[in-house]
């Protein structure tokens, strides 16, 4: 016969603890709200294969960090099924909340159908305002968020993409060099003014990590790249680097290269979809709803 206190033979049975509060205890991961309003991720620039893989990582990136999103991608420049103009995006939307609420017998919740977060690591003026007419266009209430950038993470992602390009050790805390560091760094944003500004605290963290001078310039305004490229080297810098503070589809094809012939010195890539774009589009749809995350961390 068996027991409250354990099997026939007599052995101990041991209990489960329950599971207690604490500083120790891991976090429960956090889920997006019923009905909460679908992230709509706003790529401006000619759409291809490219861009569209580069968006849909970094949307399945942010669905990564709040399970049970409705995360979806509109282009400025889209026009078919295969690239979704952004307004046609945030309208669908708002008819398939409509069909809900319907469905279900009840008025359409009140409140944005869309949270639109432009692929932008810094601020572009003519862009945003092609976002937000777009967003007009849709005739649905829809939420714009700001821009990536500045941000650490986005000092992170310029760091790793020097690292990659054998232009900066890879790893800070580490002490051994790399023969073709570079000891000055162009860091190469797009929108004008504000965004060289922005791109300017950037590039304070970005220093920071390297130990070597950085300055921010603009690549679309004339002989800004050469005029930055000699001031790095009047300073004493030998060895420039051009490091683009851009996601990539917001810039015309071939800019970036003609950049770094115009400094006469080797170039990373772009951002593109690395992990902390997609954290730090999520993290602008979480604040502006007032939702908690797990929090994003610099390496």
């Amino acid at each position: 016969m068996s027991s409250a206190a354990g099997p026939e033979h007599g052995l101990p049975v041991r209990m489960p603890r329950p599971r207690q509060p604490g500083r120790h205890r891991k976090p429960e991961p956090v889920v997006a709200p019923d009905g909460a309003p679908a992230l709509v991720l706003a790529v401006p620039g000619t759409p291809d294969t490219a861009v569209r893989s580069l968006a849909e990582e970094t949307v399945s990136i942010a669905r990564s960090e709040l399970p049970g999103l409705d995360a979806r991608v509109g282009y400025l420049d889209g026009a078919d099924d295969d690239f979704p103009a952004l307004h046609a995006v945030l309208a669908a939307a708002g008819a398939e909340r409509a069909a809900r609420a319907e469905a279900l017998g009840r008025p359409a919740p009140e409140g944005p159908v869309a949270v639109v977060v432009p692929l932008l690591a810094g601020p572009d003026a003519a862009l945003v305002r092609r976002v937000q007419q777009a967003i007009a266009d849709s005739r649905v209430p829809a939420e714009l968020t700001d821009v990536l950038g500045p941000h650490p993470l986005l000092a992170e992602a310029v760091h790793v993409r020097l690292s990659e390009a054998g232009l900066a050790r890879a790893d800070r805390a580490r002490l051994f060099t790399v023969a073709t560091a570079a000891d000055g760094i162009i860091l190469a944003a797009a929108g004008g003014e504000e965004a060289v500004q922005s791109a300017g605290i950037t590039g304070m963290l970005l220093s920071a990590r390297l130990a070597v001078p950085v300055i921010a310039t603009a690549l679309d305004a004339p002989g800004a790249v050469a005029r930055t490229a000699e001031q790095l080297r009047t300073s004493g810098s030998t060895q420039l680097a051009l490091a683009p503070y851009v996601i990539g589809p917001e810039l015309p094809a071939g800019l970036l290269e003609a950049a770094a012939r115009e400094a006469a010195c080797p170039m990373a890539e772009p951002l593109a979809a690395y992990p902390s774009v997609g954290k730090l589009v999520i993290a602008q749809y979480s604040n502006l709803l007032g939702i908690q995350p797990q929090p994003v961390t610099q390496r």
